[in-house]
């Protein structure tokens, strides 16, 4: 792009676009759109926030994305941050119909931002957390040296996907009982108070009878729990964990909403574009782009591509439904875009496939599963049902094995016992081994992970010296 005249048409265009977004029905933050380099759009996509903390992890990904973009392999068009006002970056490099497209792409996520409500917890001013954070990082590399830093980070990092994904709910419950108690006792509350107290003097009486275990029940947030309760910790390093686990929180939205997010982005750039004056040669450019962004690939989901196809869906059923649907579920025709805010407000990835992905979408979709036999891949399912499912159970928990901390007193001698619920996917022993010796690290006593492997509950330990495998017999009393 040139920095005169097509960047005067850019933003004209640029309020053409918030003008049909909002005439759609949009509700997006305010957005700041600033024009950089290739570099700086791939350095801020590969630390997920600009200003975060320095880790070679960071710049890993930095250059591998960088790398195929230079090479031709692949593109980033756009990079947008949950904040209000919202920022989004549009290249340099693009040209001009691109970023009009990368605008009206950013209005629909940005209204995704706004509107879903996994995302109505996140801190909307998470650029000034992260620099505060940057911050804090250099001065305990100054205090206490950039290697044991970073060493500490690389065990930290190696678990930062270990949180609750229900901690929002946790918080919200947690403060409306306080709220609760500070109101003052109700016209009832005795009654309820000598129902608890005979509750909790059974309670008492059992915990009596038996070890008291810790924690009460298995804690899935893994982070938090060895920030709070991890017994050698340093403070300045408890800090950097709590600190890593909020960045996480802020991030955990993005993690559970990436088809819905940009499924919901595509299908609206695809409106806005439609009501844009193009010309022949700009309307053929655009529907290149678009069919590029949306091409399905061979071996994984592409989220723009199932997302798109899903919201097209409901917005044609719920416009158009059969006589049966109007009778049987009371739909009336021509609620198809109402639907479609519903969806936007309400569903995470995980509900969307499950309630959404119909039999018809996944035979367009060519959907099956797959697998290596000897040198070939060959198909072993094409039941939709069993497909879909397939779909949900790979995007729980983020694609992440579901690991909880079953024991913090395993032995009695303080060991820590994680438990891994196994759902049909095989660990790979040799990374959990080498995790479970960055969870050492921050543990400070000998850890394990309960699992399964091949087909045998199997116990894997680390003792500060080694790691072993312990196979499980019978379960544990």
């Amino acid at each position: 792009m040139t920095y005169d005249k097509d960047l005067d048409t850019l933003v004209n265009a640029e309020e053409q676009i918030v003008e049909i977004a909002r005439r759609f029905g949009l509700d997006p933050f305010p957005v700041f759109f600033e024009l950089v380099t290739s570099y700086k759009m791939y350095e801020d996509a590969a630390y997920g926030l600009p200003g975060r903390f320095n880790h070679w992890t960071r710049g890993k990904a930095f250059y591998r994305m960088k790398t195929q973009y230079d090479y031709g392999l692949s593109k980033i068009y756009e990079v947008v941050f949950n904040t209000n006002p919202a920022v989004a970056y549009l290249m340099e490099q693009n040209d001009l119909l691109q970023n009009k497209v990368v605008i009206a792409h950013v209005m629909g996520h940005s209204d995704f931002f706004k509107n879903n409500t996994y995302f109505q917890h996140t801190s909307r001013r998470m650029i000034d957390k992260v620099g505060i954070h940057a911050d804090r990082i250099r001065k305990y590399e100054f205090d206490h040296g950039p290697d044991a830093v970073e060493r500490f980070l690389d065990a930290v990092l190696s678990i930062e996907e270990h949180l609750d994904p229900n901690a929002f709910s946790r918080r919200t419950r947690g403060k409306k009982d306080e709220e609760t108690k500070a109101a003052g006792p109700g016209p009832y509350d005795d009654l309820w108070d000598l129902e608890e107290r005979k509750k909790r003097r059974e309670e008492e009486e059992q915990s009596e009878r038996k070890p008291r275990k810790f924690p009460a029940h298995p804690e899935k947030d893994i982070l938090l729990f060895l920030a709070e309760h991890a017994p050698d910790l340093e403070e300045w390093q408890r800090d950097i964990i709590l600190m890593v686990h909020e960045e996480m929180l802020y991030f955990l939205p993005q993690m559970q909403t990436k088809v819905c997010n940009e499924g919901h982005a595509s299908y609206w750039h695809a409106r806005i574009m439609r009501e844009m004056d193009l010309n022949d040669s700009e309307a053929m450019q655009f529907a290149q782009m678009h069919s590029n962004v949306l091409a399905p690939s061979r071996m994984h989901l592409n989220p723009y591509h199932i997302g798109y196809k899903i919201l097209e869906d409901i917005e044609r059923r719920w416009d158009h439904p059969t006589k049966e649907e109007q009778e049987r579920l009371g739909r009336k025709p021509g609620q198809g875009r109402a639907k479609l805010f519903e969806v936007r407000e309400l569903e995470n990835d995980v509900s969307l496939i499950r309630n959404y992905l119909t039999k018809e979408l996944v035979q367009e979709l060519d959907l099956y599963l797959y697998k290596k036999e000897g040198d070939q891949w060959v198909i072993v399912e094409k039941d939709w049902e069993k497909v879909r499912d397939s779909i949900v159970a790979s995007m729980t928990n983020f694609g992440y094995p579901y690991l909880v901390i079953e024991d913090a007193d395993y032995h009695r001698n303080s060991e820590l016992l994680i438990k891994h619920h196994f759902e049909g996917q095989e660990l790979d022993l040799t990374y959990a081994e080498k995790t479970l010796e960055y969870v050492y690290e921050l543990w400070g006593r000998p850890v394990h992970l309960e699992t399964i492997y091949e087909e045998h509950r199997t116990l894997i330990s680390y003792d500060g010296d080694r790691a072993y495998r312990t196979p499980l017999e019978k379960e544990r009393g």
